[in-house]
């Protein structure tokens, strides 16, 4: 049953995490909102595909279409100057020398809960809610479960509100991401989230594979294979 208590604001990338996050999201509360973040990713495409997802996921269930409110886009271009990273420039993929990808944004996950908090406050938005997972992840320090849950008591205490972020992918794996948007919407939305979200760091978008569009070799690319083959079987 929904949620009566208030409202959520879903941190919608386009990719099929963030996807899954605003079906969940959809069916836990009575009103939901999304923000978008542009930062200079590399695989931009992700924002150009977010209305259509979108307007098709209300179309494919028109009852969740009293419940999804406006769409919010925001400019985090400065995250992308200070960056020097494979997600915000044409660098190799790789491990650094420091043990983490070179695909890691420091600071993104932390910058993007802090807008959003602010964002959500203005709107009358209680819930936060984001796609990070610490069971099948590409090593990134800001989507560990202890991140958030502390970065949520720092905006509690910063903003004197009382927001609650919400991570329902946390312990799942990507097959088991699969599964739970299958769960919520069936084999319409395992379709919907197939051919109309993007994972792929390069932004390759012209070639659709059984588990969606992508490369098929970046590591964004790899995880979502390797989570449709296990969902499939």
């Amino acid at each position: 049953m929904p949620n009566a208590d208030d409202g959520a604001l879903v941190l919608f990338s386009g990719g099929q995490d963030s996807a899954t996050c605003l079906a969940w999201a959809l069916a836990e509360f009575p009103r939901v909102e999304t923000v978008g973040f542009d930062y200079g990713q590399r695989h931009r495409i992700e924002l150009d595909i977010r209305e259509a997802f979108r307007d098709r996921l209300t179309r494919q269930q028109p009852g969740l279409a009293a419940r999804l409110g406006p769409d919010h886009l925001l400019d985090l271009s400065i995250l992308g100057q200070m960056s020097d990273t494979a997600l915000t420039s044409e660098a190799e993929i790789r491990f650094g020398e420091d043990g983490l990808p070179t695909s890691f944004v420091p600071g993104r996950n932390l910058l993007f809960f802090t807008f959003a908090a602010a964002l959500a406050s203005r709107r009358g938005l209680r819930h936060l809610v984001g796609g990070m997972c610490e069971t099948d992840y590409s090593g990134y320090p800001d989507c560990r479960d202890d991140t958030l849950k502390s970065l949520q008591v720092t905006l509690n205490l910063g903003m004197a509100s009382c927001c609650i972020i919400h991570t329902p992918l946390m312990w799942l794996d990507k097959a088991q991401t699969w599964s739970l948007a299958h769960d919520l919407g069936g084999d319409d939305l395992i379709e919907l989230i197939r051919t109309q979200t993007h994972s792929c760091y390069l932004g390759v978008r012209d070639v659709l594979h059984p588990w969606g569009y992508g490369c098929g070799t970046c590591p964004a690319c790899e995880l979502r294979m390797r989570g449709w083959q296990q969902f499939a079987e």
